[in-house]
């Protein structure tokens, strides 16, 4: 039964992948269109800020052209098997989203700004889904790392909500919960729409500015 389960469902420990101690691959260098480490710490005084809003390729694209983002990476988080390979958080058995990890310099975009550029670059409505791309992994979700960002999170959405509610759209369905762990994805994720600049990067804003 757990290889035909549904990949809609978010599997508990008991029955996520049991994944492994270390990682099964090798990710450093620098960013590609950044020149900044792609594995590394935030830098004294900076932020980290971590989301989820459908195939990872794109959304990193979008948060690495926000003037003010010094590094950004692709990854999994939200899920329970430790170290996934990309073959298995596919399998919808890890529980964990694709995500971009985004370090960010404050006195150049805040926090609050960087959830504008959230909100308004997906639809949060949809479930484990984005557009055609349907599965957990492709969850909207966003993964706070300080108590601040958990609080000016959760407003955010109480106010896009308004927004979406006057558009005739549903429920957001964005879950918004601290970082746990984050997982680094493989070498060929990283910065993938470099790498192959007429990759698949299907978009599925509303339109719905958030300001």
């Amino acid at each position: 039964m757990i290889f035909n389960r549904n990949k809609s469902e978010i599997p508990g420990a008991e029955s996520a992948l049991p994944g492994r101690e270390g990682r099964p691959f090798q990710v450093g260098g620098t960013h590609l269109t950044l020149g900044n480490p792609v594995e590394t710490q935030a830098p004294e005084g900076y932020g980290i800020a971590v989301f989820g809003l459908g195939c990872f390729w794109g959304e990193e694209k979008t948060f690495w052209e926000v003037a003010g983002v010094w590094s950004t990476s692709v990854g999994y988080a939200g899920g329970t098997t430790p170290n996934p390979t990309y073959d298995e958080v596919c399998t919808g058995r890890t529980g964990h989203a694709e995500v971009v990890r985004v370090i960010f310099d404050p006195a150049a975009v805040t926090y609050q700004q960087l959830l504008e550029v959230f909100w308004e670059n997906h639809n949060p409505t949809q479930g484990m889904r984005q557009g055609n791309d349907r599965g957990s992994q492709y969850r909207s979700i966003i993964l706070t790392t300080t108590p601040e960002q958990q609080e000016q999170a959760d407003a955010s959405r109480v106010a896009y909500q308004v927004k979406m509610t006057a558009a005739g759209y549903g429920e957001i369905t964005t879950g918004i919960v601290p970082l746990d762990s984050y997982y680094y994805a493989e070498e060929l994720h990283q910065q993938y729409l470099v790498k192959n600049p007429y990759g698949y990067c299907p978009l599925h804003a509303t339109g719905i500015s958030y300001a």
